[in-house]
């Protein structure tokens, strides 16, 4: 059965609709690239994907064992969340948050987690760190290990690399290919259209037009041609 199914999903706030009666699926280690114009409702699906917001119409169905707390997070960072006073092993272990159930502390199971995904990031030497003093490389980086703790089956991530320079950039969508390699799924929306669709195994094109299926299918696709084209030239 599929991590995640959307069923004739509508979404939109209060009476204002911005698309309507999208389907698709998705399974355990596929890389899901969600790409259309601004405005088109990428993250509004996100946040509905997160049961932050309620769809406007149709159903969102987990399965193959994944819960809703058990679904990682890597938002967009406001200039005041890349000023949080806290440490990176704070942040990290935050992460296990989902995991307490009715228990008030942190196990030595969680922290052996957090301690594991700070050494996959490869973050070990800014542990005791302040977060709002890393770069914006290390903080995605501390994010990345934070969203990992509350899952081993579901990422998402919105814009993951904005604001990253090229070397930052290539270092985060190597790490994420690894992650999805190792048999995490993963949803990304991301404006580097041309880099994002590179790694992604299907795409999820939505706006006026909706389209959904492998990055093969979509690049054939009048609609993914004239996208990729005035998005960034010739297709990756």
């Amino acid at each position: 059965m599929a991590l995640i199914t959307a069923r004739n999903l509508s979404l939109g706030y209060d009476s204002h609709i911005i698309v309507k009666d999208l389907n698709f699926s998705l399974n355990g280690g596929d890389y899901l690239c969600i790409v259309g114009e601004n405005g088109s409702g990428k993250t509004t699906l996100m946040k509905t994907l997160l049961h932050l917001i309620k769809p406007a119409a149709g159903e969102i169905i987990t399965g193959d064992g994944l819960k809703k707390n058990e679904i990682g997070y890597l938002p967009q960072q406001s200039l005041i969340q890349r000023d949080f006073p806290a440490s990176v092993w704070e942040i990290v272990l935050s992460g296990c948050q989902g995991r307490l159930g009715k228990k008030p502390f942190y196990s030595d199971e969680h922290k052996k987690l957090a301690e594991e995904n700070i050494k996959k990031m490869g973050i070990t030497d800014l542990r005791n760190k302040c977060y709002r003093d890393l770069s914006g490389g290390q903080q995605q980086r501390v994010l990345l290990a934070r969203a990992l703790c509350a899952t081993q089956k579901l990422l998402l991530l919105d814009e993951p690399v904005s604001g990253l320079d090229p070397k930052v950039t290539a270092e985060m969508y190597s790490l994420i290919e690894r992650l999805n390699k190792d048999g995490t799924a993963v949803i990304m929306i991301s404006h580097d259209i041309m880099r994002a669709i590179r790694y992604a195994s299907h795409i999820l094109h939505i706006g006026s037009d909706v389209f959904f299926g492998t990055r093969e299918e979509y690049i054939t696709t009048k609609m993914g041609q004239n996208f990729l084209n005035r998005e960034g030239g010739e297709q990756a």
